[in-house]
């Protein structure tokens, strides 16, 4: 196990190398192309916001429609995938009277947090947050963004949502499968299971029909694909929610289980008096890593809904899961269809009947 990780390391640290040394190429020879600075939707709480996002160079990509051809939308994965990233890019972000100031890691990646003296204004959940690229930078109108922070108001509880096969339709179960659905698709003609905005959409609005439940979503799919999934939850009208997507670096790729646990954690110590509704689906371990949030933080997980994806075997796996998990007070259910959870949400008082 030791030399795969020293291979592992090495390998990284040769890549570190490479991207340097193709940035400086780019900038002494005047190859460097547009800089396009991605601010990705954050969250927070009255006394902070924190927002992540990346510095790349402007990718090519075009805007999608539904009549897009299968060759447009390979050609827009491709790009993608082959992002060049702007290491230790500086970044300087506004909200409201706060300014801070922040550099990106090698891989383009910045994160920001905004102390807060006065709490944000509750007319509205979601608030603008300006980005600007402070250097490298050719001109004034060069390297600037606006994002969106989510500030739950009125909440009775959230929602933590995977996405791959709990939301959208992705086959990770099977590779030759999931591949061509991936890199042959848009935002358009991804297709939702059926009833997943309406469900999502009825577990925002809460039990009380007006309420403004925050949905977050976590996934192991990496950041190159954050622009496609946030174009897909908007052109199917599903809830607006921050994604948690992960770095497809050599030495994380394999942890997408502490990836997962870890945004969960992370939320339910920003939120620390707001209780939440998992879902996830069976085709990973979704439901091992929801049972250990149970059996972590007692009270805080008001019900489980697992889409069964997999096998009979798998499915038998997961009831004895949901066994253990019901002996802790907490309901999972296992479902194989949207509906099938929606009725459970609206018995248990989640969401409105009709």
């Amino acid at each position: 196990m030791g030399w795969r990780r020293w291979v592992v390391t090495a390998g990284r640290a040769a890549e570190k190398r490479f991207d340097r040394l193709k940035f400086q190429l780019k900038q002494q020879t005047g190859w460097l192309g547009p800089i396009e600075v991605l601010p990705y939707r954050g969250y927070g709480t009255p006394e902070a916001l924190f927002m992540k996002g990346r510095v790349l160079e402007e990718q090519g990509i075009t805007q999608p429609s539904a009549s897009d051809t299968v060759g447009t939308n390979l050609r827009n994965m491709l790009r993608r995938f082959a992002s060049a990233e702007i290491p230790f890019a500086r970044i300087r972000a506004r909200f409201d009277d706060h300014e801070v100031e922040t550099v990106a890691d090698e891989e383009g990646f910045f994160d920001l947090r905004f102390e807060l003296v006065a709490s944000p204004s509750t007319s509205t959940a979601w608030h603008p947050v300006k980005v600007e690229l402070l250097w490298p930078k050719e001109n004034e109108t060069v390297g600037q963004a606006t994002g969106s922070v989510l500030v739950p108001i009125g909440a009775s509880f959230g929602v933590i949502s995977d996405l791959d096969d709990t939301v959208v339709r992705s086959r990770v179960t099977s590779f030759f499968k999931m591949v061509p659905i991936t890199l042959l698709n848009n935002a358009h003609t991804r297709l939702p299971f059926d009833g997943v905005a309406s469900f999502y959409r009825a577990l925002q609005r809460g039990d009380g029909g007006r309420e403004s439940n925050p949905i977050f979503y976590v996934s192991s799919s990496p950041w190159n694909l954050y622009d496609l999934l946030e174009d897909f939850l908007d052109v199917h009208g599903i809830p607006a929610g921050p994604l948690f997507l992960k770095d497809w670096s050599p030495p994380s790729i394999q942890d997408r289980d502490k990836h997962k646990l870890s945004v969960i954690q992370t939320l339910l110590a920003t939120y620390p008096k707001l209780p939440f509704i998992l879902i996830g689906d069976s085709g990973e371990k979704d439901p091992e890593i929801y049972h250990k949030v149970v059996q972590e933080h007692p009270g805080r997980i008001r019900a489980i809904y697992i889409r069964s994806v997999s096998s009979q075997e798998r499915d038998t796996a997961v009831r004895a899961i949901a066994h253990e998990v019901r002996s802790l007070g907490v309901e999972l259910a296992l479902v194989t269809d949207t509906s099938t959870a929606a009725e459970h949400a609206a018995q248990s008082g989640f969401i409105v009947a009709e």
